[in-house]
């Protein structure tokens, strides 16, 4: 299963994340937040989960049905709530080739059946325990 691990000292909000194949990222909360403003907030990693699993399942999709799919731009955007919990995200797809218009419905079709898409509308249930 892979993990994501998570680091965070006295930096205040600056947190290292670490993949276990080997990918670095920072998280961090805006200024107004009082963050550093060093990465991206844990919302905004969650919107670009979503954007990269648009594109990279649109894009696996096209390819393997031969699709003329020149390029795809994936933009989501979200208004956390006073409290931080994202409620609601807006996805806006942009294909760009000469597909038809039935190719197009069904590349949107399939945006909806991405990986990330599915676990946010299902409601992904969430294990937490302490560790030792």
């Amino acid at each position: 299963m892979p993990t994501i691990t998570g680091h965070l000292g006295l930096d205040h909000y600056v947190t290292d994340l670490s993949t276990d194949s080997g990918h670095a990222l920072l998280a961090d909360e805006p200024l107004a937040n009082g963050g550093e403003n060093m990465g991206p907030s844990p919302g905004e990693l969650l919107a670009a989960a979503l954007t990269a699993c648009t594109c990279i399942t649109v894009r696996l999709y096209a390819d393997r049905k031969g699709w003329p799919l020149q390029r795809i731009e994936t933009e989501v955007s979200f208004a956390p709530t006073a409290d931080h919990v994202v409620r609601h995200l807006s996805r806006q797809i942009r294909l760009a080739g000469e597909l038809t218009a039935e190719q197009r419905q069904r590349l949107l079709q399939v945006a909806n059946a991405c990986p990330v898409h599915k676990a946010l509308t299902a409601g992904v249930p969430i294990e937490t325990a302490l560790a030792e």
